[in-house]
């Protein structure tokens, strides 16, 4: 009989009870992650107030959530929503099933911006880590921009980020950590500075931030046609070895197409997975009426998620990244007493005799 593994294995690497069970639940069985986010709130508001010329009330805007939940939860391993349109709707509509994890923004959409025009997270108000794992979601999600090269925003989002994982550890549940770049110094989105620096900064940002969370959220690390697929493909072997913990992939709003090619560079690197958004669901808010986003969601979007999650399964394993194969994570054992030590309390000694009239 083999000598089973100690769970300090698990905790050595961060992954205490609730983290590797958030872990688990947001993954697929094979260890790959395939989640789709429905948080982008800011973006859907002035979607639909494009597409219908009015502005969306909080009713409306929380329904065209559950619809999307309803339609894509069925097909991924786990949903990110928000706290403030998202999570009690769309629990309370039994819009995912038992099955998917379910993951929230812990940040305040639109956060106030610095003389540089550089985004300063926080909190979105009366909300936080505390209700988040309080509500029973598996796990805290922090977009967090980060330019490294603008050292206000970049020490108070590094130290914002710090905070938050910080908090997770306390509270013992799962942290996904989102940086982004963004313009800066009078920068558009489409300025060739910040289209030049985008690899750069995306490496460098896992280099100093994917210690700071379970999972890392990374962006493509360059752009098709200003760098060739011969780089492309060395960027993401260079973030993959700069990423100390696993690493999925984001949207960025691109067309599904380039998503696609994206995802499919990123699982050929290492990459563990995908947490995509608007490249699955954008043109769902084009469509003025419930019935045609209904549809809309129910056909294309499900073809797009479930097409992507035939590529993320011949991704990494988190485990892997984590150094661990299946076999040992099936002979991992707690030693007697772990429920006492665990939350900082104190166990040891010698088994005592068992209480045949007590209940355990």
């Amino acid at each position: 009989m083999s000598i089973p593994l100690s769970v300090t294995r698990l905790l050595g690497l961060g992954l205490t009870p609730g983290k590797l069970r958030g872990l688990q639940r947001i993954s697929n069985p094979n260890g790959t992650l395939t989640m789709v986010a429905t948080d982008q709130n800011s973006s859907m508001i002035s979607m639909m107030k494009k597409a219908t010329g009015q502005e969306p009330t909080y009713a409306e805007i929380a329904d065209a959530k559950v619809m999307l939940s309803r339609a894509l939860a069925p097909h991924c391993s786990g949903l990110l929503v928000d706290g403030y349109y998202g999570y009690w709707s769309t629990v309370a509509a039994d819009a995912v099933p038992a099955g998917t994890g379910i993951l929230i923004r812990v940040e305040k959409s639109g956060a106030d911006k610095n003389k540089a025009g550089a985004p300063m997270g926080e909190v979105e108000p009366g909300w936080g880590v505390a209700k988040i794992k309080r509500c029973g979601a598996d796990a805290v999600k922090l977009l967090a921009q980060f330019e490294p090269n603008e050292p206000d925003s970049a020490e108070h989002n590094f130290e914002f980020t710090r905070q938050m994982y910080e908090q997770c550890i306390e509270h013992d549940i799962l942290f996904l950590l989102e940086p982004i770049h963004f313009a800066y110094n009078g920068e558009k989105d489409d300025s060739p500075s910040k289209i030049a620096r985008k690899a750069t900064t995306v490496i460098e940002s896992a280099k100093f931030l994917s210690r700071y969370c379970d999972v890392y959220k990374s962006e493509f690390p360059g752009t098709f046609g200003h760098e060739s697929d011969a780089q492309l493909v060395d960027n993401l072997k260079r973030l993959n070895d700069a990423c100390v913990k696993p690493w999925v992939l984001l949207s960025a709003g691109v067309d599904y197409d380039k998503y696609k090619k994206q995802v499919d560079m990123a699982m050929k690197a290492g990459a563990s997975g995908i947490l995509g958004g608007r490249a699955f669901w954008k043109e769902f808010f084009t469509y003025t009426s419930p019935a045609e986003r209904q549809k809309f969601a129910e056909t294309e979007c499900v073809r797009r998620v479930t097409e992507t999650d035939a590529i993320v399964e011949t991704g990494t394993p988190w485990f892997a990244k984590y150094g661990l194969s299946t076999a040992d994570l099936h002979g991992i054992r707690a030693a007697e007493g772990w429920h006492a030590r665990y939350g900082g309390g104190k166990a040891g000694g010698p088994a005592k005799a068992v209480d045949p009239n007590a209940v355990y």
